[in-house]
């Protein structure tokens, strides 16, 4: 119960890395906010994970709907203690120079705005009681790039940047702010970055020496021990959730 009364906002929580996220936030105490743009996927989350959990519909390319989502957290549960960045877009593989401005448009808003709008909703809230922790989740391709990913790992790449300043500047308020940095994994992303079919999906694990994809359960351990007072003098970090990949 590491998180025990903690209020949080999750976004994208309604499949793959931010389900995981929201269900190990529930087994450990945590109060949950769910965002995600279906919200069908969302209800049946929060159905699925029980009662401590309140789904909202919202878009994280926009700051009305984190206000929103903050909003709900303060109405249902008083209070906010955790945001968690999760929602992210792919993008398939492709020389950089041939990327269409509304894709690229796509994966600046929601990989990189997002954390800006939600640092807008939830900053002032957190200052004046002078705790709370945000976590961003980024990825390997951040670290370690593959190519034909350019924009997606230039956009992941900032993630981990802003996670580094926002952490330096929040510190003296109480505030801290990490980033988890997953493999490819199990995900419904996979597919758009590797294509469908079993041999696309060995060649993916055989450049991860543990030997596995990541799965969601992989980014709930993760997240749920950053975002807990254990790692309270955790922040700056962006944590190779990834199997030795980046080594």
């Amino acid at each position: 119960m590491r998180l025990a009364g903690k209020v949080a906002i999750v976004t994208g929580g309604g499949s793959g890395f931010g389900e995981g996220i929201v269900g190990k936030f529930i087994t450990e105490g945590a109060l949950v906010v769910l965002m995600d743009r279906d919200g069908e996927a969302a209800s049946r989350v929060a159905s699925e994970v029980g009662q401590n959990v309140r789904p909202i519909v919202g878009d994280v390319s926009t700051l009305e709907s984190f206000v929103a989502a903050a909003d709900l957290a303060r109405s249902a549960f008083g209070g906010l203690d955790i945001l968690v960045n999760n929602a992210g877009v792919a993008q398939p593989p492709l020389p950089l120079e041939t990327m269409d401005e509304g894709l690229f448009d796509r994966i600046a808003n929601v990989n990189m705005r997002s954390i800006y709008n939600g640092a807008r909703a939830v900053v002032p809230h957190f200052k004046s009681f002078r705790s709370g922790a945000i976590l961003n989740v980024a990825s390997t391709g951040g670290v370690s790039p593959r190519p034909n990913l350019t924009w997606y790992n230039a956009s992941k790449g900032w993630a981990i940047a802003a996670t580094r300043a926002m952490a330096v500047e929040l510190a003296p308020f109480g505030i801290r702010v990490n980033a988890i940095n997953p493999v490819a994994g199990d995900t419904p992303l996979l597919s758009t970055f590797i294509g469908s079919g079993e041999e696309n999906r060995a060649r993916v694990v055989a450049t991860i020496p543990i030997g596995r994809l990541s799965t969601p359960a992989d980014m709930g351990n993760a997240a749920a021990f950053l975002c807990s007072d254990e790692a309270s003098m955790i922040t700056g970090v962006d944590l190779n959730v990834d199997g030795g990949k980046c080594i």
